[in-house]
């Protein structure tokens, strides 16, 4: 013997919110929210990529005393950073009077060449660099892959919009 479970209904009604419940900020507020909440700029992220890219380097050719260790981290972290940079020019160049879904969809398709970019520039890491040191390469590009978390956590406390 088996029994049913009963069936279950679903309420196709939308929820009304509650107009009450929200209230809008004065001009004050809504200044004091950003003061508190700047916007955090791309090419700050940028630049701390391109740091940790030279900070790595540094650390890569003195553990090995190899110069193309460092030229490998480095490589790395630019592999990174140069397609960075140019997603950053293009976010800011639409900026303006664009629609939001022309910007939603501007935001994918130059994330999808930021990250075509990356694996290329990767990629073509053995046909530039001359007896390339692999784990120098990997960490550098990893160190800088993780500029983009390091970025949220120690934001500038002032707006460095640029």
């Amino acid at each position: 013997m088996t029994t049913k479970a009963p069936i279950r209904t679903v309420d196709t009604e939308p929820a009304e919110a509650d107009e009450d419940s929200f209230t809008p900020l004065t001009a004050e507020e809504a200044q004091r929210l950003r003061e508190r909440h700047p916007e955090l700029s791309p090419w700050w992220v940028v630049g701390a990529q391109i740091a940790s890219g030279l900070i790595v380097a540094a650390v890569a050719w003195g553990w090995t005393q190899r110069p193309v260790a460092a030229v490998s981290a480095f490589y790395g972290a630019m592999a990174v950073a140069v397609p960075a940079a140019l997603f950053a020019r293009a976010m800011g160049r639409m900026r303006g009077g664009v629609s939001q879904s022309a910007a939603m969809l501007g935001f994918m398709v130059w994330e999808l060449i930021k990250i075509a970019l990356t694996i290329a520039l990767l990629a073509a890491a053995p046909w530039l660099i001359e007896g390339i040191h692999w784990l120098a390469l990997l960490a550098g590009a990893v160190v800088a892959l993780k500029m983009y978390w390091l970025a949220l956590v120690m934001r500038p406390r002032k707006s460095n919009r640029i």
